[in-house]
C-alpha cells in the first residue's frame, strides 16, 4: 500500500497525494542529515539523500525542527574536523620523500600554518585561562573581598549612628 499524504493545491479543498519522487520523507531526512555531519557538505549530502540543493535551502528555511537539526549535524561535522586538524597539528602527518640512492623515506611533516591557525584561534581561551586564579587562590581572594565588604558596612552603620 501507498501512503498518501494530505496536501493544499493552489488553495484548495485539502487533497490525498501520493506523494512524489521529490517529496521529502524521512529517509531521504535522515540520509540527507548523516552525510552532512561526516562531510559538513550540503551538496555530497544533497546527492547522497537524492534531492535538490534548492529544495533543500528552502526545508531549511521553512522548517525549524530540520534547521535545527541541520545546524547539530553541522556541529557534529566541524567537532571532527577540528579534532582531524588538531591531531595533524600535534603529530603532523607521513610524507614520503625520495633520497638520492635508494629508496624512498617516510618522514613525518607539521604544517605551520595550520599550528598558527591554531594558535590564533584559540589565543583568546588560553588567555583567559591564564588570568583565571587557581581555586585556593580564588578562596583566599574571596575571603579578603568579604571581610572588606563586612569593614565597609560597619564603617557606614557607624556614621548613621553618628548622625542620629
Amino acid at each position: 500500500m501507498v501512503a498518501r499524504k494530505l496536501v493544499f493545491i493552489a488553495g484548495e479543498k485539502p487533497q490525498m497525494r501520493k506523494p512524489s519522487a521529490r517529496s521529502w520523507t524521512k529517509a531521504k531526512e535522515e540520509a540527507f542529515l548523516s552525510v552532512l555531519a561526516e562531510t559538513c557538505n550540503v551538496t555530497r549530502a544533497c546527492k547522497a539523500a537524492g534531492i535538490g540543493v534548492t529544495s533543500v535551502y528552502r526545508r531549511k528555511k521553512e522548517n525549524a525542527a530540520f534547521r535545527a537539526r541541520w545546524l547539530a549535524a553541522i556541529s557534529t561535522a566541524y567537532q571532527q574536523l577540528e579534532l582531524v586538524l588538531l591531531e595533524r597539528a600535534f603529530n603532523g602527518t607521513e610524507k614520503l620523500v625520495s633520497v638520492r640512492a635508494g629508496e624512498p623515506r617516510t618522514m613525518r611533516e607539521y604544517s605551520d600554518r595550520l599550528g598558527l591557525t591554531l594558535l590564533r584561534m584559540h589565543r583568546d581561551t588560553a588567555t583567559d585561562a591564564e588570568l583565571e586564579l587557581p581555586p585556593d587562590e580564588m578562596e583566599e581572594v574571596r575571603e579578603r573581598l568579604i571581610r572588606k565588604l563586612q569593614r565597609m558596612k560597619q564603617r557606614d552603620e557607624g556614621e548613621i549612628g553618628e548622625e542620629s
